[in-house]
């Protein structure tokens, strides 16, 4: 998986390309714990997202919680509809922000 990142500010926002799985699940948690320091806008943009596993929704909830305790936004824009299913049936859906 690629990750690319964009920042302005105390906005990010990360482009995830590929597959989110086990190993690029680590990948993606070094990058939220370097990268979040002093972030209150957070963007991930799931456009070239092909697959999330158990690890990748982790690594999004520990997101969620850290914007959480920053009182910022983290958003998930441009989710496949196959993303957005497995957002819903865990129940993520309830407490991240999804933009279609």
């Amino acid at each position: 998986m690629e990750i690319k990142k964009e920042k302005n500010g105390s906005a990010l926002t990360l482009t995830l390309i590929g597959k989110l799985s086990i190993q690029e699940a680590k990948d993606l948690s070094k990058v939220v714990d370097e990268e979040l320091t002093d972030i209150t806008d957070l963007t991930l943009d799931f456009k070239d997202l092909t697959y999330v596993s158990s690890a990748g929704l982790r690594v999004l909830l520990t997101a969620q919680n850290i914007m959480d305790d920053a009182e910022g936004e983290m958003k998930l824009i441009n989710v496949p509809p196959f993303i957005v299913d497995v957002l819903k049936l865990t129940g993520f859906n309830k407490f991240m922000n999804i933009v279609d």
